[in-house]
């Protein structure tokens, strides 16, 4: 019986080589039940992993919270009484519809102007002003405490008070009010009245008045405020015992809580 031939592939020799690379790499695991190979069953273990913490945040204070109310509710008043206030007054404005009161200088009249044998100057007014109430339903209580006075640059001649009285709706009040004070070492300002009276003809001086009152809004008397008044007056002369004439009148008012 004739030999049985062997035939073996042929290896091309022209084809490049490849490496063999196993299907599983060198080092790791084959199943996750274990090498049957080396006699093992038990599962290898499982592979690291890093895990990272959680961070949570804090809770809130419970004194911030509380701290953050109390803000919230003193804005929330402050805003509620600011509406209020101002609901109130737009109300009594349209209500009462206030209008400020007027003053005017009707007369001066000078009774002692003259310097001592200390070089003080003594002067003495009466000054005549009419104050009108124009509202309707507004009264004006003038209270104590008053203070009106004769001044010639920046050196106060004399002072007096008004008297102490209640003015009612749409009400004209004539007053006539006293005037005293004595200047020391004021024979510069003595000359100074007289040189300007030869240069320009006239007398500046200014009349002040700081008086506290009380509103009445229909039978409600409110809180004392005080009335400013600054009359500038041009007047003709100093002279005592003279009709003295006011060239110019100009007051302004303003009041003050």
């Amino acid at each position: 019986m004739a030999d049985h031939q062997r035939i073996h592939p042929a290896r091309d020799v022209e084809a490049p080589a490849t490496a063999e690379v196993p299907l599983v790499p060198h080092g790791a695991t084959k199943s996750h039940h274990g090498d049957p190979a080396a006699g093992t069953t038990e599962p290898y273990p499982a592979p690291f992993r890093r895990t990272i913490p959680m961070t949570q945040s804090k809770p809130p204070k419970k004194r911030r919270s509380c701290l953050c109310r109390f803000l919230c509710w003193i804005i929330s008043l402050i805003t509620f009484l600011i509406i209020a206030v101002a609901i109130a007054g737009g109300i009594l404005y349209l209500v009462f519809r206030p209008k400020l009161p007027k003053y005017t200088v009707d007369k001066l009249q000078i009774t002692q102007f003259n310097m001592g044998n200390d070089q003080s100057l003594s002067a003495t007014f009466d000054v005549t002003i009419t104050a009108r109430n124009p509202n309707k339903k507004i009264g004006i209580y003038y209270e104590s405490g008053s203070r009106i006075s004769v001044w010639y640059e920046g050196t106060k001649l004399s002072e007096g008070a008004l008297p102490k009285f209640y003015q009612g709706h749409r009400n004209t009040t004539l007053l006539v009010v006293a005037l005293s004070g004595q200047t020391q070492n004021a024979s510069g300002l003595l000359g100074s009245v007289q040189q300007q009276q030869q240069q320009i003809g006239y007398i500046p001086i200014l009349l002040r008045v700081r008086q506290p009152v009380r509103i009445k809004l229909g039978k409600l008397k409110l809180f004392k405020v005080k009335f400013l008044v600054r009359c500038n007056l041009d007047v003709d002369s100093l002279s005592p015992n003279n009709n003295i004439r006011i060239r110019n009148s100009s007051c302004k008012f303003r009041f003050r809580l």
